[in-house]
């Protein structure tokens, strides 16, 4: 690499999306006591450690600009099918009154508030980046973000926690049928294929 500086906005940027990976840090120390699922308890100690993994190499890349690497990438559960519908008897949602009612449901859904805010700041770093490499990384740690996101989300989904509200049939067909394939694609298309004859 021959620039080995950042831009102004770029390295605040980048310095917003390590306090925010800080924070998130601190945050998932936080809860830990307050899982009592151990499935909850292993998706919050394997994604602690994954945060911090990630925060450690992106520093080291930022501080070392000649010597970038790669972030490790979330490995995703695909075998998951969600459970779509609303359950009449859900819980009603309300604060709790102290620390001490913190409970699963609390931990995953910080969790979740967490990866979907951290997400889009990252991905918001990446399109105001000009250096390739640091912008690579942070579109990879948006990625992962998305992940763990659907993995504490497919969790809370199992658990009841995170209700799918879904369309009857009729509003859903009115809504997609609503929209038709553009004409000056079709037209873009059929003459790359009779190019390619």
């Amino acid at each position: 690499m021959n620039n080995k500086q950042l831009g102004a906005h770029e390295m605040l940027e980048c310095h917003e999306v390590l306090m925010c990976a800080i924070n998130g840090i601190n945050q998932f120390q936080l809860y830990q006591p307050y899982c009592q699922d151990e499935e909850l308890k292993n998706i919050l100690q394997n994604q602690l450690s994954f945060i911090t993994n990630e925060y450690n190499t992106l520093v080291n890349a930022l501080k070392q600009r000649m010597n970038i690497g790669t972030l490790p990438e979330v490995k995703t559960n695909s075998n998951f099918t969600p459970q779509y519908g609303l359950n009449a008897q859900a819980v009603a949602e309300i604060p709790n009154a102290s620390v001490n009612q913190m409970n699963d449901r609390d931990v995953s859904a910080s969790m979740l508030g967490f990866h979907k805010s951290s997400g889009i700041m990252k991905m918001h770093a990446a399109l105001e980046c000009t250096d390739v490499h640091i912008r690579e990384m942070l579109i990879q740690s948006a990625k992962n973000c998305a992940d763990q996101a659907y993995e504490i989300w497919s969790y809370m989904n199992k658990q009841g926690y995170y209700q799918v509200p879904t369309f009857d049939q009729m509003t859903s067909n009115t809504l997609m049928n609503s929209y038709q394939p553009s004409s000056m694609y079709n037209a873009q298309q059929t003459n790359q294929n009779l190019n390619n004859m």
